[in-house]
């Protein structure tokens, strides 16, 4: 009686599942955090944003000092491969990448806590120069390594950080802030690492399929030549930087953004999250989408659409954020700066606009981590 109980809880099981593909990332914390509600009276902001903001009281520095914290975890196989990374540059990545969340909130990382899932492949210098890279990341943004966990993995290396930082109540930007007429602003350039990627793989296959690689006669890479002229793709997919100097210029020109987010996912992805927590919609311009040389000959030169790369290929961690339209003059001195469209009404949707006036409804196409 108890097998056929058992067994038919199993079937009923399966046939109410659901598959995680089919809901996204997002989708997902969506669906675990719905129902959780803080009973700590220092929460301030749970799931949903970049960050969490706790308030813990006054300190010295900030009249309503509030505490941010992020993390991110990454999985070899899946946001990695180390036949091309570098245990050092995935460090700093895996480091920086973080602080960007911090600093999508308007504020300033100041701790980190990392841990490890290492398996037995790994020696210990390996996991030095991992650490070496993590480091350097932490000295150059002024941020405290102060603890973290380390264990053994079956499935390779997992890293997984947390990093808090501070932010004065006044200063924080949320995801839900934009307005009707706000300008939407991006810095730096977007599809840049998405093509640093594209490139990497493809060298990898062309070593798997022709079985090249050192050259024992010279101790040269043979397919070292691949890479000239593109290290700047490389190192915005390999090595990317938090912009923490567009926050300090925006604030030397008396500007703060209505909201925020980092572009880890997509353009398109972070655009429609901003409109649907804020309740609006957009439209953006093809021909204002910053976009780099070098990214775009290379699209050319694999049959890929550059626009579709800019939108949708994630990983450029610059900052996309809406401001008021009164601020627009204060805008236009800030170097590596862009405007790229404004914030409509809700019913308009979210809209790309392109070079010949077409209008095509934007989609969110980035990273899902849980597709296939």
């Amino acid at each position: 009686m108890q097998k056929k109980v058992y067994l038919c809880t199993l079937i009923c099981f399966y046939m109410s599942r659901t598959e995680i593909s089919t809901m996204g990332e997002f989708g997902l914390i969506k669906r675990l955090t719905k129902d959780i509600k803080p009973v700590q009276p220092s929460t301030q902001k749970a799931a949903g944003d970049d960050c969490a903001v706790m308030n813990f009281g006054k300190t010295k520095n900030l009249k309503s000092p509030r505490v941010l914290m992020t993390t991110d975890m990454l999985l070899e196989g899946v946001h990695f491969n180390l036949e091309y990374v570098p245990l050092k540059h995935l460090g700093y990545k895996a480091a920086v990448v973080n602080f960007s969340d911090i600093y999508a909130m308007n504020g300033t990382p100041t701790q980190i806590t990392v841990g490890l899932g290492i398996s037995k492949r790994f020696s210990v210098e390996e996991i030095e120069e991992l650490y070496s890279g993590i480091r350097l990341a932490c000295e150059r943004y002024g941020v405290d390594l102060v603890g973290g966990d380390t264990c053994a993995s079956m499935t390779g290396l997992t890293i997984s950080i947390t990093c808090l930082g501070v932010a004065d109540e006044k200063d924080i930007v949320y995801r839900n802030g934009a307005k009707l007429n706000d300008l939407i602003c991006v810095s730096g350039n977007l599809g840049t690492a998405y093509m640093g990627l594209q490139l990497l793989e493809r060298e990898l296959m062309v070593q798997r399929s022709t079985n090249y690689g050192n050259n024992p006669s010279t101790g040269e890479t043979e397919g070292t030549s691949a890479f000239e002229g593109k290290e700047y793709l490389l190192e915005r997919q390999l090595k990317p930087e938090a912009r923490r100097d567009i926050l300090e210029a925006l604030r030397k020109a008396g500007v703060k953004p209505t909201a925020m987010m980092d572009i880890s996912d997509g353009l398109s992805s972070e655009l429609m999250h901003i409109c649907s927590q804020s309740n609006v919609g957009c439209c953006i311009y093809e021909d204002k989408l910053p976009i780099d040389y070098q990214a775009a000959a290379l699209a050319e030169e694999m049959n890929l659409n550059i626009v579709t790369c800019a939108l949708n290929g994630g990983e450029d961690y610059e900052l996309l954020f809406t401001c008021s339209l009164d601020d627009y003059e204060k805008l236009i001195p800030v170097e590596d700066l862009y405007i790229i469209g404004h914030i409509t009404k809700p019913e308009y949707g979210c809209n790309l606009i392109g070079r010949n006036g077409e209008e095509l409804a934007l989609k969110a196409q980035g990273w899902n981590a849980f597709e296939n």
